[in-house]
């Protein structure tokens, strides 16, 4: 991390220059004319990193200064560079001369004025002041050279000799209109003009020189140095480039230097920038600058090379997310496509900051770090959640039922990782459910290993029955949400469900063992009386449940509906036990019959009962009267259609639980109850059992 601070650091360590495009933050009143010059040409004067002038033409303008000083002070100061450029408007314009773009009062200037054309020290001087009016007489001036070259009567050392002082002129004129261009903002529209018919002006001799070249087909002017193309449109380009850079890299004014802040500079910073050039700039120059292209390729370049850089290192969790939200979201979505700047840059094709392999590999570090980070968020919330437990803290109330924060906690550490991976890409939200889908069913294994340990230690805390409720009552916060919000497969729902079934059977089993035990000695009154007054043992049984049901109020509805369901399995389940237990033979007819009106007024007391409790239970209806019937019936053959419907209702139904019901008739033979037991062998095509009643109960 101290490397990645070094970097920033060095990265957002320039200083602002001479020469910067500088997009100011607030409005702020542009320089005049004369100030513009000004200041123009003091930054020409010291400006030599495009092209340097040539020694030469330094030289011999000192040769020509001494030469005409003596001129000079023989003529008026009236007949001075006020006449200087109407020469060349006498008469029909000349091919290529600047026309459109040239300033207002330079026009009134040339008519109907005559005089001689300026010397190469008038023209000097002009440019030193900042005069963009003199590119027109010296290009009038370097086609001069150029057809006295092409006439063959100078010298070479003539031509020779005039060149370097017209390109001593071109650096100068050079420099101005660069010195304007750098600062395109901060100069007068119509200055800015006048630079922009220049370039645009060079850019056409340019090409007029490149065709007749080509049309030549051999060297250029005899005598004359090539210098065409000047290609100053390139040279506006590059400082654009470098105009970009030194905006790109000054220092974030608020916040240390970490990438977060720096990338939110960056993005700043191009964004106005760009839209200072679209609303500001635009307007003013040609369609041939591309201005829009130009600043936006430069800045994009500078950014991405700055996030290139800045994913070379080894990043922290947070950089790793901020560095793909800019690159997949932010950058794209809120600059590249933002209401000032979609329309002016949908042609560009800037493409992405990063090349996709370098994206999938972070994709790739954010994912594993996401995973390891949520599991480790979970880990902790479960292990304060077991801390509460064994330090007996009662748990939350909420609408009268017992609370845990856990469920809540642990859905919100999986919202909020699928959110984040949904702020870069949705994409990348739909890879990390993935993800998620793997580690929350490996912490609910954890959670029902967790509740398991604190059930077997902790059955002497005070609150122990209500944290119980509590976490039975989470089941149904992760069930919701997975079911809801996460809509995942059926498979793979039952998978996470599976250990909150474990959970909540468990606590099921924990909060009903009171009443078991004491319904225990109660169903053994059937055995011990021979079943002479099962009437009465069953009032008892349905008193004692009645007292405990209180006790599972807190738990939510449908928990509570599925705890009574669990009272009643348990009434009918132990109740056929008792049946089953081969102590009571009844040889006749009549004592059958009498047993069965028992039994069927003891179904009909125990669904009614559990029933109105809100148990669910429907199929548990026909369980013990259809076992009364069994009992009741003396025909074999009636008896075999009552045990094969009996067996597709409930196929875990054998011939071990049948054997003991028809222990019961003492008047049957064996090979009649063998001729009845054998149609179980027939298969009824019924699958394995949802639900088990006859697998619960065992039988000699």
């Amino acid at each position: 991390m101290l490397k990645m601070m070094t970097f920033f650091q060095g990265l957002s360590g320039h200083q602002p220059v001479q020469g910067t495009l500088d997009f100011p933050r607030s409005p702020q009143k542009l320089p005049s004319t004369s100030e513009a010059e000004s200041e123009t040409s003091m930054s020409v004067a010291s400006s030599e990193d495009l092209v340097p002038p040539l020694e030469a033409g330094t030289a011999l303008y000192r040769e020509e200064e001494k030469t005409v000083k003596k001129k000079k002070e023989k003529k008026k100061k009236s007949k001075g560079l006020a006449n200087v450029f109407c020469v060349f408007t006498k008469g029909k314009k000349k091919k290529g001369q600047l026309s459109s773009a040239e300033p207002e009062g330079t026009a009134r200037s040339r008519q109907g004025l005559d005089g001689p054309p300026p010397t190469v020290e008038e023209l000097k001087a002009a440019l030193e002041r900042g005069q963009l009016e003199a590119a027109l007489p010296l290009l009038a001036l370097e086609r001069e050279l150029a057809a006295a070259a092409a006439a063959g009567g100078a010298s070479e050392e003539e031509l020779v000799r005039r060149q370097s002082k017209v390109e001593a002129l071109y650096d100068l004129l050079r420099d101005q209109v660069l010195g304007v261009l750098r600062r395109p903002l901060e100069v007068a529209p119509e200055r800015l003009r006048q630079a922009l018919a220049v370039v645009s002006e060079q850019e056409s001799e340019d090409r007029q020189a490149a065709a007749a070249a080509a049309a030549a087909a051999g060297p250029g002017t005899s005598g004359l140095a090539v210098t065409r193309p000047r290609r100053w449109l390139q040279l506006w380009r590059r400082g654009v480039a470098e105009a970009a850079e030194e905006r790109m890299g000054q220092r974030p004014t608020a916040g240390p230097e970490v990438p977060e802040n720096v990338f939110l500079h960056l993005g700043r910073t191009m964004k106005e920038d760009l839209e200072a050039v679209v609303e500001r700039l635009k307007p003013l120059f040609p369609a041939e600058f591309g201005v829009v292209a130009a600043y936006a390729e430069s800045y994009h370049q500078h950014f991405a090379a700055h996030l290139a850089a800045v994913a070379q290192f080894e990043l922290c969790e947070r950089d790793t997310y901020m560095l793909l939200v800019w690159v997949q979201n932010l950058y794209p979505n809120d600059i590249i496509n933002s209401p000032k700047l979609a329309g002016e840059l949908q042609g560009v094709g800037l493409g992405s900051l990063l090349p996709p392999r370098q994206i999938r590999l972070l994709e790739a570090t954010f994912l594993s770090n996401e995973a390891a980070n949520v599991r480790e968020l979970m880990d902790r919330a479960l292990d304060l959640e077991a801390q509460h437990w064994a330090e007996d803290v009662p748990p939350q109330r909420l609408d009268g039922h017992c609370h845990s924060e856990l469920a809540i906690d642990i859905i919100q550490i999986i919202s909020q990782a699928q959110a984040k991976a949904e702020s870069i890409t949705l994409d990348l939200g739909s890879q990390i459910k993935q993800v998620l889908l793997v580690e929350l069913p490996a912490f609910l294994r954890s959670y029902q290993r967790a509740f398991s340990e604190f059930l077997e230690r902790g059955k002497q805390l005070r609150n122990y029955r209500a944290n119980v409720i509590a976490n039975i009552n989470n089941c149904l916060s992760f069930r919701m949400s997975m079911e809801q919000k996460w809509q995942v497969p059926q498979d793979t729902l039952s998978l996470l469900l599976g250990p909150l079934g474990e959970l909540k059977s468990h606590g099921f089993d924990t909060l009903l063992q009171n009443l078991r035990e004491d319904l225990k000695p109660l169903f053994k009154r059937f055995t011990h009386t021979r079943w002479a007054a099962p009437m009465e043992t069953l009032e008892k049984i349905i008193t004692t449940v009645d007292v405990r049901l209180p006790e599972f109020s807190e738990l939510q509805d449908c928990f509570r509906e599925e705890l009574v369901e669990a009272v009643h399995l348990h009434l009918v389940k132990e109740y056929i036990i008792q049946l089953s237990k081969r102590r009571l033979v009844l040889k006749t007819a009549e004592q059958q019959q009498q047993l069965a009106g028992h039994i069927l007024a003891n179904a009909d007391t125990i669904q009614h009962f559990c029933t109105q409790h809100g148990s669910p239970a429907t199929w548990l209806q026909p369980a013990l009267p259809t076992l009364a019937e069994i009992i009741r019936l003396q025909d074999p053959s009636a008896i075999k259609i009552e045990v094969a419907t009996y067996a597709t209702c409930y196929p875990d139904f054998s011939k071990g639980h049948l054997s003991a019901i028809l222990a019961i008739k003492g008047n049957l033979s064996n090979s009649e109850a063998k001729s009845i037991r054998s149609i179980l062998d027939v298969s009824t095509g019924a699958q394995e059992p949802s639900r088990s009643l006859f697998s619960l109960i065992k039988v000699g």
